[in-house]
């Protein structure tokens, strides 16, 4: 039942009875969504719920086919974004809309970039004028750096002041902490707290509940293009959040889903990775890693602690100086990911935007890329095998599309990243390599996912599990290894594993600088 608290005031932007639908497929049906001023409003739902067409809506990228949008008391309908943020509404977004090969200051100013007389731009005035901003909001880096030379967490920041600075009276953020330290994350709230007191309305898009339940003062449901409850976050308890989100009892997938992934199935217990020494001048310091069959083993640590360059040395992606990695028997070629397809190693990377899905070809290509030896005989591609493949991965790992023929840039953040692990799993691995799984995706298709790497161990894969998350690791890992500055630092074991001895490990050795170099 879709449960609605009305607010008495009058809102200063909103959605009414909004519908979309792309190709026959639904994905709004009669949205309603109203964001006050010095309010932040939260939106949550699974990955194609219909979040980000709402806001593509809201802001003029796509046009509604029902309903209406209010801005102040009137009906606007935005020919394209750029009209919306003349307006003042400014919308960030978790993928970083900025020009990497531009400086800091002109990414801020771009559009609206100060003049002298003669029509120049004035780099010296816009640069002054960037600086104050970023002091404004408690961010020092030079504002004549490239913004590609930037982390990624301040990137995200800069973005961030970039649609607040618009002197705009809504700002819409979508997943703005997805690339966040902890302590960049309290920065953006105390921003957020900034706004509020400003009267600047929000709207805050996040799969994170407890982000939401900190910083928002309103919370929007949306399952399947349908609003299914509106109202308060003091009214409401995350277990009501959730259950709205899925429409169902939180207990996982059907078992029937979730069985056979490996076509031979393995004996527990064997070794089955065992990495060496491996070495990269001032990037991994003689990590050693062993993984054995059905075993999940979790690489804990802050970023920069060497967690991805670790996996991403064993796949060969990441060159090394040194050290050695045996697969069973085999000893590895590193540097090489086709031989460590070979040898029965996949890998899921960390951003699946970059280096995981092709966005211009299909489910099903995208799916078969890394199995082609599978579905090909004297090197012309079978379609019979292909579909043979494609059906049992999709329909295992419960893959919502149109049809395998779809372009895979269309389906939803968590889709994408099962349509990634089924590609993974279509070589039969052995060993698996996942770095980041449950990033970026809500908390429906994250319980999916978290099953999914229960099931791989249980089929007898070795697993090395990464996540920001810690309660990922403890709850998921069998042994943990805690790595910092690219060296081991300790290794728990399934009794031993719990968050705060995590914690205390991430902080052992020589005191970490709190200055950081790119100025948060």
């Amino acid at each position: 039942m879709i449960r609605v608290t009305e607010n008495t005031r009058d809102p200063l932007f909103s959605a009414r009875d909004v519908s979309k639908a792309f190709r026959g497929t639904v994905a709004l049906n009669k949205v309603s969504i109203d964001l006050f001023a010095g309010e932040a409003h939260a939106l949550v739902g699974e990955n194609g719920a219909g979040k980000s067409t709402l806001i593509k809506v809201m802001t003029g990228v796509y046009t509604g086919d029902e309903g209406e949008v209010m801005y102040q008391g009137e009906e606007v309908a935005f020919a394209q974004p750029s009209v919306a943020w003349a307006a003042g509404i400014s919308t960030t977004y978790q993928e970083i809309n900025l020009v990497p090969t531009m400086s800091v200051a002109r990414n801020l100013h771009l559009g609206k970039e100060p003049r002298t007389r003669a029509g120049l731009v004035d780099v010296k005035a816009m640069n002054s004028a960037a600086r104050e901003l970023l002091g404004a909001y408690g961010i020092h880096v030079d504002p004549r750096r490239q913004v590609g030379s930037l982390g990624t967490g301040v990137q995200q920041m800069v973005a961030i002041v970039r649609a607040v600075s618009a002197e705009g009276r809504v700002v819409i953020m979508d997943e703005p902490t997805s690339s966040l330290e902890p302590r960049e994350v309290d920065h953006l709230f105390e921003i957020i707290g900034r706004l509020k007191s400003d009267g600047v309305a929000i709207l805050y898009v996040s799969h994170n509940l407890d982000e939401v339940f900190r910083i928002c003062d309103r919370v929007t449901v949306l399952r399947d293009g349908q609003r299914v409850h509106s109202g308060p976050v003091a009214d409401t308890t995350k277990l009501q959040v959730i259950a709205a989100m899925l429409g169902r009892e939180l207990t996982g997938l059907r078992s029937d889903h979730l069985t056979g992934f490996s076509e031979a199935g393995h004996s527990a217990g064997a070794r089955l990775l065992e990495a060496d020494s491996l070495r990269r001048r001032h990037v991994l310091h003689d990590i050693d890693l062993t993984v054995h069959r059905g075993e999940v083993v979790g690489l804990a640590g802050l970023l920069g602690s060497g967690r991805t360059e670790t996996v991403s040395a064993i796949f060969g992606t990441e060159p090394l100086d040194g050290g050695s990695i045996r697969v069973e028997d085999r000893k590895l070629k590193t540097g090489s990911p086709r031989a460590a397809i070979s040898a029965g190693v996949g890998m899921l990377p960390e951003d699946r935007q970059a280096q995981g899905i092709i966005p211009t070809m299909s489910v099903r290509d995208n799916l078969v890329l890394a199995a082609l030896f599978k579905v090909s005989r004297f090197g012309i591609v079978m379609p019979r095998r292909v579909e043979h493949l494609v059906e049992r991965y999709t329909k295992a790992l419960r893959i919502r599309m149109a049809s395998p023929a779809q372009s895979i840039s269309d389906l939803s953040g968590g889709n994408q990243q099962k349509a990634l692990i089924a590609r993974m799993l279509c070589i039969d691995p052995k060993v698996a390599l996942l770095d980041e799984p449950t990033r970026g995706i809500d908390v429906g298709a994250k319980v999916e996912v978290q099953r999914l790497i229960e099931q791989m161990a249980a089929d007898g894969l070795g697993i090395v599990l990464i996540s920001s998350e810690l309660e990922d690791i403890v709850e998921g890992a069998d042994r943990v290894i805690v790595l910092k500055d690219g060296s081991v630092v300790g290794t728990l074991d399934r009794s031993e594993i719990d968050e705060h001895r995590i914690v205390a490990m991430m902080a052992a050795g020589a005191d970490r600088d709190e200055e950081d170099s790119d100025g948060l």
